[in-house]
């Protein structure tokens, strides 16, 4: 079975070459007739990726431990849904999990009226660059990370899964990354497609075409890294759920490239300008996502949830060098079209502004992870920055960009303010929300400003909602949703980081202890034994400020048998929407007495929260555009929109108030 297993990872390899190559040949000799069959190559391809994986399923839900893969990752008393999720948990099951998100995503696309759309010399191009990628996917497993990989004697049970990945997050973590890197793949293929086919007059410009599956990438990509952040909340047991870790950045990179992409994209939608931009953008978006995997699986940067030091370093440092070439020299090839920016007082300006400060972080979080490396020309002791930095340099521009966000809406595509009430509105709010906070004594400055700007998002969300015709148009529901999930966020964000209050309590039973005002009463300890592991257990009651008992938690410290005398922890919380109680147990102290990390989080789930509105709001988006509002965006993509005329004094803000 699974030599067949292998078998249909071949036949993806040699359907992808097939399909690719016959593409390029087509484009080459100027022919079109052989279309129809290399569109069925990604039939084959998919479809062998979707048996294989089945069949790598079934091997981890029988416990085959004839499968190394399957004995590195699972044993007989791992939990079923632990069990299957195991497909993600290693090197050689990751890749072709994004492998098969890459063959499907393509698959479902290419049964879309709007592919049937798209002009076939597009199409021969957009296969070419897909297939190519398909290829490399399928070299990859056939070569330097099968994971069908047999072995004898057979062991009578495997190794287990890293307790760390023993955690609700981390079965949809993954995935949702996986999907967005894999759903961002078709935009990129065919924004190159089209610029070099020249055909966006005729079949429509790339990213209308691909609009539904921009939106879906995004939206997947971002909630992986904010189910991400709230497994190293609720896993890690250190307080936090940002740490920079390399792996962390890893994933950012690409979303920030993507987020920029989305803004540059509504200029070009609406004022078409920054075509070239766009394209290279979009690849970008998909080159960086193989620079993520890179990171996590070469083994050049140490992290905690990083694969070591595998074989595919060197393939995958060849081909994001070629991606990123591809990238490039794409764009620069084809034709300028377009007229120049406005100003930096318009709302075009200050959206291709936004767009600069996203791609600045990006390439600041992209050279301070691979720090090690670089200093390594100049240092034989090379030494990574730490979160310190990231701190200095990235929040700062971060609450830049929420004050941004904050103005852009009210600013007019030819300059000026659109809606001087409702911007002068937007300014009081900035202005009182940020005295406000000053003299409730949080005066870190750029908490200050994060926070503010955010008070003001959410009242600019209020002022666009109040107008029917932005609340008509999904566009723009969309973009306020994640615009008011964004504010949310900073919000947590700003207060939860610089004002947590966090301390190592040394316990006996019955002593009471007291942090920012809460009491902690240890009550028990309790020690004892589950399948797989041994564990101590403290039981802390906690009492509000005011002397009301607020809960109990419970930390435990384990100790696994398959993994040696490492230690994990099991954190606890009593959830608030206010002041969250967050409790980790650190072991015993020379003096037998019991450790807590306890730490006070003060408007923690508000990022959570405004992860969760960030994620789901945006799907309105995907909605059809009314043939009213398709004529008006195309009036004002024309240029012809009343923006530029001189500014008003009232109004709602314009049509398209969600920038």
């Amino acid at each position: 079975m699974y030599v067949f297993a292998f078998a249909l990872l071949l036949l993806a390899l040699l359907a992808s070459l097939g399909g690719g190559g016959l593409a390029l040949l087509q484009l080459w000799q100027g022919r079109e007739d052989s279309l129809r069959l290399v569109e069925k190559a990604h039939i084959a391809v998919s479809g062998a990726l979707l048996v294989a994986s089945a069949i790598l399923l079934h091997a981890l839900f029988w416990f085959d431990f004839q499968v190394q893969y399957v004995a590195s990752y699972t044993d007989r008393i791992l939990p079923v849904f632990y069990r299957l999720t195991a497909f993600w948990a290693g090197q050689p099951g990751s890749m072709l999990f994004w492998a098969l998100a890459v063959g499907v995503s393509g698959s479902l696309f290419a049964c879309t009226r709007a592919y049937k759309g798209i002009s076939r010399p597009t199409r021969l191009w957009y296969w070419a660059f897909f297939y190519t990628i398909m290829a490399f996917f399928a070299l990859i497993l056939t070569n330097w990370s099968n994971p069908f990989m047999l072995q004898t004697p057979v062991p009578v049970d495997g190794n287990g899964l890293n307790p760390l990945l023993q955690n609700p997050g981390m079965i949809i973590h993954p995935p949702l990354l996986f999907l967005g890197y894999g759903g961002f793949t078709i935009p990129a293929c065919l924004a190159l497609a089209q610029a070099l086919s020249g055909k966006a007059d005729t079949e429509g410009e790339w990213f209308r075409i691909a609009r539904p599956v921009i939106i879906l990438a995004w939206l997947f990509l971002t909630a992986g890294i904010v189910l991400g952040a709230w497994w190293a909340y609720m896993e890690l047991g250190w307080g936090g759920y940002w740490a920079w870790d390399p792996v962390e950045n890893a994933s950012l990179i690409p979303w920030l490239i993507a987020s920029a992409a989305l803004h540059t994209l509504i200029v070009e939608d609406r004022r078409n300008k920054l075509g070239r931009v766009n394209v290279a953008m979009m690849a970008l978006t998909t080159v960086s996502a193989f620079f993520a995997t890179y990171l996590v699986r070469s083994g050049v940067i140490d992290s905690v949830h990083a694969f070591g030091d595998g074989s595919v370093g060197t393939p995958l440092t060849m081909f994001i060098l070629a991606g990123l070439a591809v990238s490039l020299w794409v764009p620069l090839a084809s034709p300028c079209r377009g007229r120049p920016l406005s100003g930096l007082d318009s709302r075009e300006g200050f959206l291709t502004l936004v767009a600069w400060v996203l791609l600045a972080l990006a390439g600041i979080i992209l050279v301070a992870t691979m720090w090690p490396v670089i200093s390594k020309l100049w240092s034989a002791a090379p030494r990574g920055l730490d979160a310190n930095f990231y701190n200095r340099v990235c929040l700062p521009l971060g609450a830049l960009l929420m004050l941004m966000m904050a103005a852009c809406p009210w600013l007019g595509w030819g300059g000026g303010i659109r809606n001087k009430k409702a911007f002068f509105a937007v300014v009081v709010t900035f202005a009182v929300s940020g005295a406000a906070i000053w003299f409730m004594g949080y005066r870190q400055p750029t908490a200050l400003l994060g926070a503010a700007s955010s008070v003001a998002i959410l009242t600019g969300v209020v002022f666009q909602l109040a107008d029917r015709s932005v609340r008509r148009q999904p566009n723009s529901l969309g973009a306020l949703g994640a615009h008011l999930g964004m504010a949310l966020m900073a919000i947590g964000i700003a207060f939860s980081g610089p004002y947590k209050v966090e301390r190592d309590i040394h316990f006996t039973v019955g002593q009471t202890q007291t942090l920012a005002g809460y009491k902690a009463t240890l009550l028990e300890l309790e020690e004892g034994r589950r399948p797989g592991y041994e564990y101590i257990a403290a039981k802390v009651r906690i009492t509000g400020k005011d002397g009301k008992e607020l809960g109990v938690v419970a930390p435990e410290r384990r100790l696994y048998e398959k993994f040696g005398s490492m230690q994990f922890s099991e954190v606890d919380v009593i959830p608030s929407l206010g002041d969250e109680l967050y409790a980790s147990l650190l072991g015993l102290d020379e003096d037998s007495h019991v450790v807590v990390k306890l730490s006070v989080e003060p408007l923690v789930n508000w990022l959570w929260i405004g992860g969760t509105i960030m994620c789901l709001v945006p799907l309105l988006g995907l909605r059809r555009r009314k043939p009213a509002d398709a004529a008006e965006a195309a009036e004002l993509a024309d240029g012809l929109d009343d923006d530029d005329a001189a500014p008003d004094d009232g109004g709602s803000g314009g049509k398209h108030g969600a920038a």
